[in-house]
């Protein structure tokens, strides 16, 4: 498998880009090696630009549940680009999008678009502080909400791969209202809202874990969490950017039949463009400007070309609710039987394989994973033709267009690549 133009954009990326990525865990730090530079996708397959074929489980890190160029997405997006890109203006594609995301999600009587995950959490945590007039937030070791300077505490992702426990450029004062507690402990959430519930204007979660490597809740957890908050007067916030359409079209709360007060989401909403949203009960979002005095802007907020590749995603999913069950079959049948000295943690099309045999509840277990010997896998895996999180800490993701033969070769070649990482 030859890598020489990978190779060579990689040294020049460097030259302009920090690191060479836009974004740290694509720089294949933890794993080691030259990161592969993507051509083209078509399916369950993406293509390097030296022409080497990959099964990919990455899938653009969750956005593509149906694949690389799915036609409905294509041709919705091919048919707005003869009207405009962006007016900075109100459309008609922005109030259908915004219903169909009502419809989908048991909690959401309102919603607001934005362009990223780390917006809609930033904006969700604001408008949480307005409405309680309360400075701190819960969140949990190992849970990223994206580079929201409060929220960089033990968090997970990026920080983790790189093994930062926080970052450099954010200031005391905006740590300092950020308890992070473990994850599934509710024990010790009970403990910090009785030394601090006066002051805890929400609590953001993951409701099922993907930035440590997928971690799902304990049963009990996410109902823990909504009792304790109602008691204290805080606000429940999901952080469904991950799993918001990806593990049922209304997302882990409808799965786990917990309603948050707010809900993040992000990726499939947006059919692999950049868009996100934040939304919840209609009393709390008339709060945000102009209705209200929580102030949040944006200029390309709603723009049309990523709303209407988020409105045929979301029409598709409405039309075919049977692509969760082919989801949950596909990702279970490729992680089926693996040897017992590593441990798979799955939720339907989201799963990680830690490299450890004890149980993962929390961010502390995950940690004590064996990174180096994910780092061999990893590569032999992709010198095999199958395209993995170049980190332990993420999940891998399947989508609708991961074939039988997918299935088969990627079950062959994990065996095989455990067997090479352990010589």
């Amino acid at each position: 498998m030859t890598t020489a133009q990978s190779e060579a954009l990689f040294h020049r990326a460097q030259q302009s880009i920090p690191g060479g990525v836009n974004s740290p865990v694509r720089a294949f730090r933890a794993v080691g090696g030259t990161p592969r530079f993507i051509a083209r996708g078509e399916g369950s397959h993406i293509f390097d630009v030296d022409g080497n074929e990959y099964i990919d489980y990455v899938c653009s890190w969750g956005p593509l549940l149906l694949g690389h160029r799915p036609k409905p997405v294509i041709d919705a997006i091919a048919s707005v680009l003869d009207l405009g890109t962006s007016f900075g203006a109100p459309t008609s594609r922005e109030v259908e999008l915004a219903e169909l995301i009502i419809d989908a999600v048991p909690s959401i009587e309102m919603v607001r678009l934005v362009n990223s995950g780390t917006e809609a959490c930033m904006s969700a945590l604001r408008l949480a502080r307005g409405v309680t007039g309360r400075e701190l937030t819960v969140k949990f070791e190992g849970c990223y909400h994206g580079h929201v300077d409060s929220l960089l505490v033990k968090a997970g992702s990026g920080i983790a791969t790189l093994s930062l426990p926080d970052t450099a450029g954010v200031p005391r004062c905006f740590s300092e209202t950020t308890l992070a507690l473990p994850f599934n402990d509710l024990d010790r959430v009970e403990t910090a809202f009785h030394e601090h519930g006066d002051r805890i204007a929400a609590v953001i979660v993951e409701p099922v874990a993907g930035n440590m490597g997928c971690i799902p809740p304990q049963p009990g957890f996410l109902q823990g969490l909504r009792r304790i908050s109602n008691h204290y007067g805080a606000l429940l916030i999901f952080d469904e950017v991950m799993t918001g359409f990806r593990l049922s079209r209304g997302g882990a709360q409808a799965l786990y039949g917990v309603a948050p007060d707010i809900t993040t989401l992000g990726k499939i909403i947006g059919g692999g463009l950049p868009i996100a949203a934040y939304g919840g009960r209609a009393d709390l979002m008339k709060r945000l400007a102009p209705a209200g005095p929580v102030y949040q802007a944006g200029t390309l907020s709603g723009n049309p070309v990523a709303v209407t590749a988020g409105i045929a995603m979301l029409r598709y999913l409405e039309q075919h609710p049977e692509v969760y069950e082919t989801l949950d079959k596909i990702s279970a049948e490729i992680v089926a039987g693996l040897p017992a000295d590593v441990r798979v943690n799955r939720a339907g099309s989201m799963f990680t394989i830690f490299f450890q045999p004890g149980p993962l509840a929390d961010y502390a277990a995950a940690r004590r994973s064996d990174t180096a010997r994910f780092g061999r896998f990893f590569h032999e895996l992709l010198n095999r033709g199958v395209y993995f999180p170049p980190s332990q800490f993420e999940a891998a993701f399947v989508s609708t267009e991961h074939r039988p033969d997918d299935v088969v070769f990627t079950r062959k070649a994990i065996r095989e690549a455990l067997a090479a990482a352990s010589a």
